[in-house]
């Protein structure tokens, strides 16, 4: 499956279905990308030696992969430990707001998330005071107060609880990544080390994880054609034994 930079959005959703419907016991959902091979593909490649504008973000060199399991036949809670469990999707709407700039993937990507998360909100009947954190995949600097301008428009302040993984995987003070990291390995790789370990420990109760990602091909942004932006919400949930599964 491929969904651009929400790939493991869509892999974990479409696995969450496969399993919660009886279709699979057991759904493996890995992702990954690479520097070089996507800055060769859509942007520029690394020995041109072009400047890259302040908008721009860094294609993460990285993978993650997670084990989906139907609780009527897996093994895992046969173990005396924590786990984590999805709850809900909402699945994302292609929007487009007319971004033409390859480079400034943040702003094509932030309407498709701001449009996930309130369509989210509005269907669960849920706001921001029921998840302890929302993570969204690789908006950056850029995309990231893009987000929160546009749901403030729709009276929702995320301010409080969200993280961008693209923010998150590196050290922009040291590392320079100028608007953050980015590639379908960026939120995967974030999942898996950062995200899961926090809700498997119970110091995340509940959180809504939003994968964001650029629909162009290698040739669409060359000839003017606008980036469409898409996100998937998935609600992933801390539970333990004496939780009711």
């Amino acid at each position: 499956m491929y969904g651009a930079c929400s790939t493991m959005g869509l892999t974990l959703s479409t696995g969450a279905m496969f399993v919660n419907a009886g279709y699979a016991d057991h759904v493996l959902c890995v992702t990954s990308s690479h520097y070089a091979s996507a800055e060769r593909q859509f942007r520029f490649p690394s020995d041109y030696g072009n400047q890259r504008p302040l908008s721009a973000e860094w294609t993460v060199t990285g993978s993650g992969a997670v084990v989906l399991e139907s609780v009527q036949t897996h093994t895992t809670t046969q173990l005396d430990i924590p786990l984590a469990k999805i709850t809900g999707v909402t699945t994302g709407k292609i929007v487009d707001y007319g971004i033409t700039d390859s480079m400034n993937m943040g702003a094509a990507m932030a309407p498709a998330a701001c449009d996930t998360i309130y369509r989210h909100f509005e269907d669960f009947g849920r706001s921001v005071n029921d998840y302890d954190a929302v993570l969204t995949g690789d908006l950056g600097v850029v995309g990231r107060q893009i987000l929160l301008d546009l749901l403030k428009e729709k009276n929702i302040d995320l301010s409080s609880v969200h993280q961008d993984c693209g923010l998150l995987i590196y050290d922009n003070q040291k590392q320079d990544t100028h608007s953050g990291g980015s590639g379908c390995g960026c939120a995967a790789s974030v999942l898996a080390a950062y995200i899961l370990p926090r809700v498997v420990s119970g110091f995340w109760k509940r959180v809504l994880f939003v994968p964001t990602g650029a629909m162009l091909s290698k040739v669409s942004f060359n000839e003017g054609e606008s980036v469409a932006g898409i996100a998937h919400g998935v609600v992933i949930e801390h539970i333990s034994k004496e939780t009711e599964v």
